[in-house]
């Protein structure tokens, strides 16, 4: 999406402009799409308004397990994961993005796959289990490789793999 700045090095979550954020949120209020459902419950996870974003979610995967694509699916249980994750419910965000993680493998479907290694590696920085953190992490860099990523899609997986080694080890990293 486009209205993600960069990551906070510390926390590894998204920057964002919350205006900008909320005038997009305005724009698409009305659209029951799909897409236009996963946009909002982006956006309202970045704007901290969690519970919202929950219950869109939720909504979210019922219309995608009924009309969309197993792909859609996916795409809308990693989202509703990350809601989790941000609040505060990282054992249930982890066992719904490793099914997700295996799920995406085993179809060969390489783009979703790293997207929810990335994501589940930042639910297990935030629950402070940094090896696992690491060892999805380092997936998403390889998997983002293979499917041909831009740098920036690279440079953001390598950032977080560093911001990973260096709270995993602080002394080797910096002695």
């Amino acid at each position: 999406m486009g209205y993600i700045k960069g990551y906070d090095p510390d926390s590894l979550r998204e920057l964002v402009d919350p205006a900008e954020c909320e005038a997009r949120l305005d724009e698409i209020a009305d659209l029951r799409s799909l897409p236009s459902m996963l946009e909002r419950v982006w956006l309202l996870k970045v704007l901290g308004r969690l519970d919202d974003a929950l219950r869109l979610a939720d909504e979210a995967v019922r219309q995608a397990r009924m009309a969309g694509t197993r792909k859609d699916l996916l795409r809308a249980r990693v989202l509703r994961a990350t809601v989790q994750q941000y609040r505060g419910a990282h054992a249930a965000a982890d066992h719904e993005l490793a099914a997700c993680v295996a799920e995406a493998e085993g179809q060969g479907w390489v783009p979703i796959a790293a997207f929810a290694h990335q994501h589940r590696g930042r639910n297990a920085f935030e629950a402070g289990d940094y090896d696992q953190a690491r060892d999805s992490f380092k997936r998403t860099v390889f998997l983002r490789r293979e499917a041909g990523a831009d740098d920036a899609a690279l440079e953001a997986a390598l950032l977080a793999v560093d911001t990973v080694e260096r709270r995993r080890d602080p002394v080797a990293v910096n002695g």
